[in-house]
């Protein structure tokens, strides 16, 4: 019997779900528990020790499932890294997927979400709407970036590999420019948006399987709106405009699950600012009226077609 015939005939009973985590947190908790309350079982797992290993069925080696494979993996963390070590973690989920075993989200989608550059060009090539952005090596070429664009407005400076609004920086001049080597040689500038009404504020719309389930919007006393550095979270009922926005981005990046954020200016429409493809919600949790870890969960065992899933009855 082959790993594919081995899950499918799982699949048809229990589904065993690899969970791909960093720290076993929160999150990978609610999730723990949502999928036994569905009559599946998770497993935590590191990228970081799982193994290829030419000798074995399927080449690899996933802590937890012995000689076999999960029947599918969600994806909460890559984890901290070497450019090396962390591609190799990628390459685990890329061989994953070429065995037939779901992996959500994707390799590639998390390749392109964390690479602000690439998921810039998705929203650019898909027509969805997105504050400008440069990007550039030289910091020459940043500087003229600046020189011409500060006039027009202030900019933001991003990591290009980044989350949780660490690192940003507002740019009024060229003389704000981080050096290249605080840069890390790359250089992503994009238009600096203010949201609408009084203070700082952006949204955060929860997207799964091709449903938005949650939204919030982010109050901050600055302009980094991250509940993490002190936002407080409102939950909202998003409009038709921000629903398909949503909708849309995630589906440029290819991401399952996503976590879309989006700015709504005083003089224009919504804009993406960015997908991210491992999305936390427990600020989101903190103002919704129903377990988003069980929608989250229900979802998936219909993503990957398991037949005691709501979704499949």
């Amino acid at each position: 019997m082959s790993l594919a015939d081995a899950s499918h005939n799982r699949l048809e009973s229990r589904p065993e779900i690899a969970l791909a985590i960093d720290v076993y947190d929160w999150h990978a908790r609610a999730l723990i528990k949502a999928f036994g309350r569905l009559g599946a079982r998770a497993t935590p797992v590191r990228l970081s020790q799982c193994i290829f290993d030419t000798r074995r069925p399927g080449a690899l080696v996933i802590p937890g499932f012995g000689s076999s494979l999960p029947d599918a993996m969600l994806v909460r963390a890559v984890g901290f890294g070497t450019f090396e070590s962390v591609t190799l973690r990628l390459g685990i989920l890329h061989s994953l997927a070429a065995l037939g075993v779901p992996v959500v989200n994707s390799a590639r989608c998390v390749e392109i979400c964390a690479d602000k550059s690439a998921a810039s060009f998705a929203f650019a090539s898909n027509n969805i709407p997105t504050p400008p952005t440069w990007v550039a090596e030289s910091a020459l070429a940043a500087r003229r970036i600046v020189r011409r664009e500060a006039k027009r407005g202030p900019l933001v400076f991003k990591p290009l590999f980044g989350a949780q609004g660490y690192g940003l920086k507002l740019i009024l001049s060229e003389d704000d420019l981080p050096s290249f080597e605080e840069a890390c040689g790359v250089y992503y500038l994009q238009r600096f948006v203010g949201g609408q009404g009084g203070g700082f504020s952006d949204f955060r719309v929860l997207v799964s399987n091709g449903e938005v389930i949650a939204a919030m919007i982010r109050h901050g006393k600055q302009w980094v709106t991250n509940i993490k550095l002190g936002a407080r979270p409102e939950w909202i009922v998003p409009d038709a405009d921000m629903r398909a926005i949503a909708l849309r981005a995630a589906a440029s990046v290819g991401a399952v699950v996503a976590g879309v954020d989006i700015i709504r200016s005083l003089a224009g429409p919504v804009q993406v600012l960015e997908v991210n493809s491992m999305p936390g919600w427990r600020g989101l949790q903190s103002v919704a009226p129903f377990s988003i870890a069980d929608l989250l969960a229900e979802h998936f065992l219909a993503k990957i077609a398991w037949p005691g899933s709501k979704a499949a009855e």
